[in-house]
This record gives C-alpha cells, structure tokens and sequence, in this order.
C-alpha cells in the first residue's frame, strides 16, 4: 500500500463549507483494541486525515469539525509496525453515516446506513466482482492457446455480454445519481466512442476525423474541475492531463500552453483543482524532455505566478524558486539571441563565440571529468569533421572546470579540431547566467545571426536537424 504522509504546503487541500464537520461511525466485527487511520488519496500520495482507536467491540469514529473534500478515501488498521489497508469508501455530500462489516469478508459484509453515495459505491464494487466471477470461465476459455480461435467464438460473445451488462449498471447508476461522487468517479474514467470516419466528396475516408473527434470530445466526461477527481485511488487526474498535453496536442510551446490556458480556465471555478492542474504542468515542464518546451515553464511561471494568481497557495521560498528556474531559461530559449561568450583559450588569448563567421555556431558545453561528455565528445568530433563543410558550421567548445591542463589534456585526447575554451576564465561573466547548461554535456546551435535555432539535441540528431531547419528555411525563402 502507499505510505501516508503529512499534508505538505503545496498540496493544502481547501475545506467545504457545505456542512458543519465529519462523523464516520465504523463497526466490524473480528476488530479489537486497534488503531484506525483514515487517509485520502491526492494525486499519487495518500494523507493522513485522522486517527482513533477500535474498542473491544469493534466500535470507532471519526469526528471532525469541518468537512472533508470529496473524494475516495482509506480504512488503514494498525497491525503491530505494519499498517494494513482495509477498503476504500468516499466521502460525498453525506458527511454523517456509519459502515458496519467483519473481517471474514469487508466488502461482502459492508452495510452503509445514512450514506447512499457509499451505498452506490460498494453496490458497484460488489457488481464488479459478481460479473467478474462470472466472466472468468470465458476468460480462461478466450486466453486458453491451446483452443482454435474459431472455437471461442461464444466464449468471445458471453464475455461481451457480461462486460455491457457492467457498462450498462454504471451508465444507470451515473444518469440516476450524477451528483454523488461514485458517478462522478465513473463518469470520469469511461471511454469516449468514436464513430467510424465518413467519407469524403472524392471518395475517400477521412483519415484525420477519428483524431479530431477524441481531441475534441476528450474532456466530455471528465470535469476538470471537481477536485474529487484529484482524490482517487489511481492519480486519473495527472494521467488524464499528461496523455492529453503529450500524445493529443502539438509539441510546440505555443500550443501547449494555449491547451493549458484553456484547461486551467475550465479548471478556475474549484480552487483545488485550479492550483492542481497549473502545478502538474509546472512539474512536466520544468525539466521539458523534447527540445523548445522549456519555453511552456516559462510562459506558466509568467502567467501564473508572477502575476500573483496562484498566491492563494503557494509560499515565497517555492515562488522564488520557480523564478530562478524561469529566469534561468528564459534567456537562452529557442528563437533568442545567443549571449555572447568570450572566454580564454588553452594558449591564454581570448575567443568571441560572436566573431565565428559560419553560418553555425555549435555551443558545446562540457567538463573534463564527466563521464557522459567523454562518450559524447567523439560523437560530435565524428560529426564535426563529417560535416563542417556540408553545413559551414564551427563549434565553440566551454570547458567547465577551471584547470587549464584539463583542458588541454582533452583536447589532445579527443583530438578537439574546433575552438575551445576555458569557462571560468571569462570576460563576461558566468556562462551560467547566460545560458542553461546545469548538466554536461550542454549544446545549443546558434545562426550566423545569432539566434539560438536549438536547445540540447542529441548529437546524433545533429544531421537530421540541420537538413530540416535547412529545407524549412529554403521553403520559407521561396514561398509566395
């Protein structure tokens, strides 16, 4: 089971006001002298909400003086140093009931009085499981391989039948109680149905409409902004949101963070899901995995933060160090101008990366003593010397320790045929400050404009990338 923790200041969740306070009456019988937990879930933790203790009978409870959150929450006991998960139950409107079960079987023992969303909720689990024992002889008949498929035909069929019989009950259960969160929880995870692709005036099938359609029908059952979807077993909330952003939306920064803007819109009546949804994206995109969304960060922290919209939550410290991190990035992002960098070379004289005259510049950032950079410099002295005349390129390489026998020792040894210099002997300062080069090794590619055109591609990508970014720009020249 996941480990409960203390609430930590990013993840406060915000109170109800629907109700005056929280009484959960627990009576299961085979329990005695115990310590109870109640935790919910948030995202991919669980939390720790309040704690009591099972008398001799079996009898607790769980008193609050403000409402919990909506959301599906936890029985844990205490079993000696090891703490055991007992079942799950939510936490609706209805904030007043009691649960009464055994341990011989909790969930086909549970009786809920004074709580229907929990009364559904169980109902469901115990449909589940009725349908699932009865789909199991078709199950093992469909996975058997040693039976023809031409045989399973009616294994295939029954299984179908019991599957919509499960859809079904879950459809009846959301139209005739859509505001308990049981449905909404299932609303939540049910599978949008796209219809076949019409065809087109010539003829054809259109083979972009079943895309178009799921992009655009993708939120239909899921309410970015009930914080209950944040409170679920599995983190449904941030898979949901990272599927949509990765595999749906365009990978450029613009558009993201026009599809955020969008969601968080959406998201801003709940202020729980509002500050959860900004800062799942914060966290995807802080440390951006494909080249030029790092700018998606910085348009968050600008919007969201510098601006003071998310002050309601968020503490100076951690502010601070998303404009350190904004700030840090914002300076060297794709389509900016290259800070220039003049620093010494292995003979002590000085060497302005803006004097190069090729139409590239490689900034190849490294230090002698990293492993990663010894396996990647001979990859890009390979490239180098490969295409130095197809693309007219040159690289300035900025070695980041401060011994200058170091760097002469690498050059020697990787047999660096390009200008490289010492990083801290610089005459503008750290190039730190210029460029976003916290790991080694770090590349960028700057135009005989010098513009940074790329951020960190992989070294053997470089071909791939140049031919492109060459053949867009000759498009580009050439269009009327």
């Amino acid at each position: 089971m996941k480990k409960l923790f203390v609430l930590s200041f990013l993840l406060i969740s915000m109170v109800l006001t629907a109700q005056d306070g929280f009484k959960i009456d627990f009576k299961i019988k085979g329990i005695k002298d115990t310590i109870a937990y109640l935790g919910n879930y948030y995202g991919e933790s669980t939390y720790l909400v309040d704690t009591t203790r099972a008398n001799s009978k079996g009898e607790f409870t769980f008193l609050g003086k403000k409402p919990l959150p909506h959301g599906v929450y936890l029985l844990i006991f205490k079993n000696g140093k090891e703490s055991l998960k007992v079942f799950d139950l939510v936490m609706g409107t209805d904030q007043t009931f009691s649960i009464e079960t055994s341990t011989d079987d909790y969930l086909g023992n549970v009786k809920v009085t004074g709580d229907e969303d929990n009364h559904l909720f169980f109902s469901n689990i115990k449909h589940n499981i009725e349908r699932g024992k009865e789909a199991d002889p078709y199950v093992k008949t469909i996975q058997d391989s040693t039976i023809l498929e031409g045989n399973k035909k009616e294994a295939r069929e029954a299984f179908t039948n019991i599957s919509k019989k499960v859809i079904d009950y879950q459809n009846d259960l959301i139209e005739k109680y859509p505001t308990t969160v049981t449905a909404r929880i299932l609303k939540a995870n049910k599978n949008i149905e796209v219809p076949d692709p019409p065809k087109l005036a010539n003829g054809r099938i259109d083979s972009s409409f079943q895309f178009k359609y799921y992009k655009k029908h993708y939120w239909d059952n899921f309410d970015v902004g009930d914080d209950a979807l944040i409170r679920m077993p599995r983190p449904v909330y941030m898979e949901k949101l990272k599927d949509y952003l990765t595999r749906l939306v365009v990978p450029q920064s613009d558009s993201i963070f026009k599809e955020i803007t969008k969601l968080a819109s959406a998201a801003r009546k709940n202020q729980e899901t509002y500050k959860y949804l900004v800062w799942m994206c914060v966290m995807q995109y802080q440390n951006a995995d494909i080249m030029g969304l790092d700018a998606v960060f910085v348009h968050l922290f600008d919007k969201y933060f510098a601006s003071k919209e998310m002050d309601f939550w968020i503490n100076d410290k951690t502010k601070k160090q998303l404009k350190d991190r904004a700030d840090q990035l914002r300076i060297s992002l794709i389509g900016m101008a290259a800070p220039n960098l003049i620093m010494q070379d292995q003979n002590k004289q000085p060497k302005n990366m803006h004097e190069i005259k090729s139409r590239y510049t490689i900034l190849f950032i490294f230090d002698p003593d990293c492993g990663h950079c010894r396996e990647e410099t001979p990859k890009l002295v390979s490239f180098y010397n490969a295409h130095k005349k197809k693309f007219d390129l040159e690289v300035y390489a900025v070695s980041a320790d401060s011994s200058m026998q170091k760097m002469k020792d690498y050059i020697k040894e990787m047999k660096m045929p390009w200008i490289t210099v010492n990083g801290p002997r610089s005459y503008v300062g750290s190039y730190h400050k210029l460029y976003d080069a916290d790991q080694t090794p770090s590349i960028y590619i700057i135009d005989n404009k010098k513009k940074i055109i790329a951020k960190k591609p992989p070294i053997e990508k470089l071909d791939d990338f140049l031919t492109h970014y060459e053949a867009n720009q000759k498009k580009k020249t050439t269009s009327p």
